[in-house]
């Protein structure tokens, strides 16, 4: 069924977003503060709203991707909101989706935050997944509309639990990156080739170790850190080999020398024959 879906803020993302709506067949309307980003949009088949209050008008679902939500206040702090559902999928902190939703409500919209785990490039693909939280009867209202977006999955009707989540799944990416460049870095010290190393070994090293989470997940809950692997000692004799040998080899560990000084301190407070889940407990 085609809907009709404001688009405000036309960044990459906002963009990709929008391309895709049209494609499954709805009438989108654009908007940004630079009107000619709308303009290969527009002979796409979208419509160009000349304000963002015309492109709130335009369509009961509002989807806003900005820089932050200083800017989405900003940009509709002066519009009227009263029977619009707002879709936020702009990269926040759950304390402001929770104050958002809160501001929508009170100008008698419906409001939906959205955490987006994916870059512009695999919107509308299989790999796409997007997070949301809020009002539920306005996502159950608009759920396949987004679905060929990304994989919609719904957290619940708290605000900040899309926020929440993202920020977690990306601190969780943010700590692969940092222990990847470093095992490039070691390699590169010796001028190793890095592109069959990370294909051929690391991807598969690091996919094998992820299936260790939710047994670490499961230990958290319970508060049991016994390990039949190697322990918290044995990891700390482990890093500082790491320190020694990258020193030696004229690269930077610095991405995960605080990882060591948890560990050290784990184990200074009498954890050491404590599995990593136990590391929790310093964070």
């Amino acid at each position: 069924m085609s809907e009709s879906v404001s688009i405000i803020g036309l960044g990459l993302m906002g963009r990709a977003l929008a391309e895709t709506l049209l494609a499954a067949g709805h009438r989108v309307t654009v908007w940004n503060r630079s009107a000619a980003k709308a303009d290969d949009l527009v002979a796409n088949g979208a419509t160009r709203a000349a304000t963002a209050a015309e492109a709130v008008e335009a369509s009961p679902l509002v989807i806003v991707c900005v820089l932050d939500y200083a800017a989405v206040h900003e940009i509709l702090d002066p519009v009227p909101l009263t029977g619009r559902v707002v879709l936020n999928l702009t990269n926040g902190r759950p304390a402001e989706a929770r104050e958002t939703a809160r501001w929508v409500a009170e100008r008698g919209g419906d409001y939906v935050d959205g955490g987006i785990m994916a870059v512009p490039q695999m919107i509308g693909g299989p790999g796409a997944l997007i997070l949301y939280s809020g009002s539920q009867t306005a996502f159950d209202r608009y759920e396949e509309t987004l679905r060929p977006l990304a994989r919609p999955h719904y957290l619940g009707t708290d605000a900040g639990l899309a926020p929440l989540y993202d920020l977690a799944l990306l601190t969780g990416m943010y700590g692969q990156i940092a222990g990847t460049l470093s095992a490039m870095a070691l390699l590169r010290s010796e001028k190793r080739p890095l592109a069959d190393f990370t294909a051929s070994l690391l991807v598969p090293w690091l996919s094998a170790m992820a299936g260790l989470q939710p047994a670490w997940a499961a230990a958290i809950e319970a508060g049991e850190h016994a390990t039949e692997v190697s322990n918290l000692e044995v990891n700390r004799v482990g890093m500082a080999n790491l320190v020694h040998a990258f020193a030696e080899q004229g690269a930077s560990l610095d991405l995960l020398l605080p990882m060591k000084k948890i560990i050290d301190d784990r184990v200074a407070r009498g954890h050491g024959a404590e599995g990593l889940s136990g590391l929790i407990e310093e964070l």
